[in-house]
């Protein structure tokens, strides 16, 4: 029989179940009770929590994926650690390789049977699982995963053209300008069109790495050599001065969570590295700003959310400047560790990660079967 064959080969429940003719499911849940050694494994979906990427933000999604294992539900989930990191594709991590992961069909092999998975949560900052390469993969395959879609991926992990597509829409944003390399970089010219000080930072990255806060002409050329170091496009930015808040939506077909916004204030020159990772920055939550400021700010999140068609959890970064919300970027795979912002803006409102993480997983899975 099909469904109990595809149980027998590693498959997951969910596929045994569609691979059942009419009238054979009782006979499934037999199968399943004669092997109750295996029923709570076999029951719960198996969950691919994919790590590593190829970028300096492979240390953050390494303890991104730590804490969402550590926080998922392991009633209904089992979890498996997956490391992503140029063509290594292999279960554990690099230090402790296991096995390959079979690009075919995205499975692995478990004492000697196939495993496969009902979803991927993805927890890649950077690329390949930020800027829609392996959603493009994993839409191939039809696997669902916890992100947003192929375009929703690329559009916003571009920040200069993710800029100039929702400013057609409203949303203001920092002037900017982008150099590609190759093309000669003429200080005189930054600081008289985007002004100084400004910020200086790869285009298509995160976590700040590769950023520098410039203030004098004679800082440029090196900062943008910094930035082509981590991307082959750098984009300037104009500073403005305000304060920078930050908030997460998450939208599924029938719940909608607008998360409170965090403030952030830096104890160094911005928020690098070392302050959004190491403890240097106060994280607010709520941030001190009035209701209705509060409201508005969410509200131009929803938009952006629905605009560019995003999907699961989403961070959004901004300036607020004399009642005006600059907008700055969309982060589509937000840290997820145990210092990160989202956890705590969930924790804030009284959201386990546990519960939030298994809204993300059954909506990715909800959405692959409807296609909505």
């Amino acid at each position: 029989m099909t469904c109990i064959s595809s149980l027998k080969n590693g498959g997951s429940t969910q596929e045994a179940e569609r691979n059942c003719e009419p009238g054979t499911l009782i006979i499934l849940f037999l199968y399943i009770c004669h092997n109750n050694h295996q029923l709570n494994f076999l029951m719960k979906k198996n969950i691919a929590i994919v790590a590593g990427g190829d970028s300096s933000e492979y240390v953050v999604s390494v303890e991104s994926a730590s804490n969402i294992i550590k926080s998922l539900d392991k009633t209904r989930y089992n979890p498996f650690l997956l490391t992503i990191r140029g063509n290594r594709w292999i279960t554990g991590t690099l230090d402790e390789p296991g096995q390959k992961v079979d690009k075919n069909d995205f499975s692995v092999m478990q004492d000697g049977k196939k495993t496969k998975f009902d979803c991927v949560f993805m927890a890649i900052h950077g690329t390949p699982g930020e800027d829609g390469k392996l959603q493009a993969y994993f839409d191939l395959i039809g696997m669902p995963y916890t992100t947003c879609g192929v375009l929703a991926s690329a559009l916003t992990f571009n920040k200069y053209i993710c800029k100039g597509f929702l400013n057609n829409f409203g949303i203001i944003s920092p002037k900017a300008m982008l150099v590609r390399k190759g093309y000669k970089i003429d200080p005189y010219k930054i600081a008289t069109e985007i002004g100084l000080p400004c910020f200086i930072k790869p285009n298509n990255g995160g976590s700040s790495f590769g950023v520098t806060r410039v203030t004098e002409k004679s800082q440029v050329k090196d900062a943008v050599l910094k930035a082509f170091r981590e991307d082959n496009e750098v984009i300037i930015e104009e500073f403005i001065e305000g304060t920078e808040l930050t908030g997460g939506v998450f939208k599924s077909r029938d719940r909608e969570i607008l998360f409170p916004l965090t403030e952030i204030v830096s104890m160094n020159e911005f928020f690098d590295f070392e302050a959004k990772y190491n403890r240097q920055a106060d994280e607010i939550t709520p941030a001190r700003i009035d209701e209705k400021l509060t409201g508005e700010c969410q509200s131009i999140s929803s938009m952006i959310y629905d605009i560019v068609d995003c999907r699961g959890i989403v961070r959004i970064d901004y300036i607020l400047n004399e009642g005006k919300f600059y907008f700055l970027e969309v982060n589509t795979v937000p840290g997820m560790t145990d210092t990160s912002i989202i956890p705590q803006q969930a924790e804030a409102i009284g959201l386990e990660t546990t519960e939030l993480f298994t809204l993300a997983i059954e909506d990715a899975i909800e959405h692959a079967k409807s296609g909505r």
